[in-house]
């Protein structure tokens, strides 16, 4: 197997193990279940097909624009990764030890179950695509433009953009699932799922701002 291909597939996997956790579909099911009530099984079924093609347009974006978004607003990479690992340790930390009240207010839960469209608001922004998620693939984009050249920068990008698409096939399949997922899991078992997603998130936003602070010491 050539280097390319290696990398390649390293940075496919990399890509759908770090973001997978980040997205939590799990979460995003639970939501699905309280805001598409009102609607038909294929109705349903379109707006969580929307919601994924939506969620991987938006991570695309940011993934292409994510070195030109850095030197308009001066964000250096090490700035960056410590950021983005607070926001991302942040979520997890909600998600590990999670607040009495919903995520989402009375209020929004309520016009969202109104909403005959849901599948860019709430679903795909900020439920599947939110912050830590965005932040993941512009470090991935500018770490790649920073240390690699030529064709190894498309191979790469390649590899990144297959991860993401990967994640999002990964998410429709979950989502799809949520009705029987939630009657076979439980309260529980969604609620000790979301606690192991919101370790690893932990896990990955602390090695995102080691890795920034490194950076920035060794710069």
């Amino acid at each position: 197997m050539t280097d390319f291909a290696v990398d390649f597939l390293s940075y496919v996997g990399l890509t759908v193990l770090t973001l997978l956790p980040i997205i939590n579909p799990v979460g995003t099911a639970v939501l699905l279940l309280g805001i598409g009530a009102h609607l038909e099984p294929a109705a349903r079924e379109r707006q969580i097909r929307k919601a994924c093609v939506y969620a991987f347009g938006i991570l695309l974006a940011f993934l292409l624009a994510g070195t030109l978004i850095m030197q308009v607003f001066g964000i250096s990479i090490p700035g960056l990764r410590i950021s983005g690992g607070l926001v991302i340790a942040f979520l997890g930390f909600r998600l590990l030890f999670p607040e009495p009240q919903p995520a989402m207010s009375a209020e929004a839960m309520r016009e969202a179950s109104e909403k005959e469209d849901i599948s860019f608001s709430p679903l795909a922004m900020p439920s599947l695509s939110g912050p830590g998620s965005i932040a993941t693939v512009i470090s991935m984009s500018s770490t790649i433009r920073r240390e690699e050249h030529g064709s190894q920068v498309v191979v790469e990008h390649v590899g990144v953009i297959i991860g993401i698409a990967v994640a999002a096939l990964a998410c429709y399949f979950v989502l799809r699932a949520a009705e029987p997922l939630s009657k076979k899991l439980g309260s529980a078992g969604i609620g000790a799922i979301a606690r192991i997603m919101g370790f690893l998130m932990i896990c990955i936003g602390v090695q995102f701002v080691i890795n920034g602070v490194r950076e920035l010491v060794a710069g």
